[in-house]
Parts: structure tokens; C-alpha cells; sequence
């Protein structure tokens, strides 16, 4: 059941197994290393088919746990900084990208923050309900829904401005500045190539 799997994924680089965790400073580095090359036939993409093969899975190094570790970490991070105007990352994203495209509708909206257009209603309804912006039906097509920030939501953004940026400053404090652009440009690449098969869904 997992031939089909590894076969596939020969063509993709390999990486070599690093036995000696102290070149990395003792981290889990070498430990990643070492799963992602458990059997020649494998691949990165295929480092996990191989382990189950073996009749065990390291799930607290597969990039799906690691990657909602790192959501986790960032939107409690979202929340400490953002604590005084009890808003939410999707929220935040709403209301920013208003103040670039006031009078955008709905749907488009929802895809220039990478949420799902049929929840985003319940998300503005409640930033509404703030008064921080406003919504009418568009005069050609009653069932388009347009948006505009009100002044109160105004200034709720630029009061948030400072917070957020100290958000993003948090999450990537634990690495240098190198290792900043390069996760940076990895997550960029990740995000745009899974964009091009798969619509957003959002709840938060």
C-alpha cells in the first residue's frame, strides 16, 4: 500500500542522515534529519510513509503537528498583545484590508484574507455589532453586500497598528535574522503553491 508512495517520491531530494545532534547545537535538528533518511527509497515527502512501514510515526516532528504549534503560538501570541480591543487575527485581517479597499464586497473580500466566503458573514456581522464598520446591499445587485470601515473602526486599526507589528516580532524572536527570511520565504512558498489547489476555510 505504500510502494506507490515511495516510488513516486524517488525523483525528490534526498537528505543525508546527520548522526551528531551536538553539530546542531543538541537540537532536534539531526533528529529530523535522521527521520526524513530512515531507508534509501525515501524521500523527504516520503520520510513518513517509510517510518509507518516501520510500524512507528514521530508525530511530534511531522510538519502538520508542527505547523499548528506554531498557529497555536501565534494566535495566543495575537491575543496577549491585542488583549485591550478583544479582537481576533481574521478580525484584524477584516478590518486592514477595509482600509486599503474601502467598499469592497463580501466575496472578494473574503478571498484577500484567505477565509471561507461562506462563514466570513458571521465574522463581519460581529464587527459590525463593534460598530467598527458597516455594510449595505450594492444599487445593480441587492445581493451583493459592500463594506466600508467606520470612523470608530478607523482608529480601532491604526490603535492596533503597534500591537500587531509586536506580534509578528514575538513569534520570530526564538531565531536570528537569517533564519527569519528563510522561514519567511519557505512559508511564502508553502502558502502560494497549496493556494493554487485549495480554497480557504477559516474559523478563528
Amino acid at each position: 500500500m505504500y510502494g506507490a508512495a515511495i516510488r513516486a517520491n524517488r525523483a525528490l531530494p534526498r537528505v543525508p542522515v546527520v548522526r551528531n545532534t551536538v553539530a546542531h547545537g543538541g537540537s532536534a535538528f539531526a533528529a529530523m534529519l535522521d527521520l526524513f533518511a530512515l531507508h534509501e527509497n525515501c524521500s523527504v515527502a516520503a520520510a513518513y510513509t517509510c517510518r509507518m512501514q516501520q510500524g512507528s510515526f514521530a508525530f511530534e516532528q511531522a510538519p502538520g503537528h508542527l505547523i499548528r504549534r506554531a498557529h497555536q503560538i501565534s494566535v495566543a501570541t495575537f491575543a496577549e498583545e491585542t488583549s485591550a480591543f478583544g479582537v481576533t487575527p481574521i478580525q484584524f485581517a477584516i478590518l486592514n484590508a477595509l482600509m486599503h479597499a474601502p467598499g469592497v464586497d463580501q466575496i472578494t473580500l473574503a478571498g484577500r484574507v484567505a477565509f471561507d466566503a461562506a462563514t466570513i458573514g458571521s465574522v463581519i456581522a460581529r464587527l459590525e455589532k463593534k460598530g467598527w464598520l458597516r455594510r449595505q446591499a450594492a444599487d445593480l445587485d441587492r445581493r451583493r453586500k459592500l463594506l466600508w470601515l467606520t470612523p470608530t473602526g478607523e482608529n480601532a486599526v491604526a490603535s492596533m497598528q503597534a500591537d500587531v507589528v509586536r506580534v509578528q516580532e514575538r513569534i520570530l524572536s526564538p531565531l536570528n535574522d537569517s533564519e527569519q527570511l528563510e522561514l519567511m520565504a519557505l512559508l511564502k512558498k508553502l502558502v502560494a503553491s497549496n493556494d493554487r489547489e485549495t480554497a480557504p476555510h477559516g474559523s478563528i
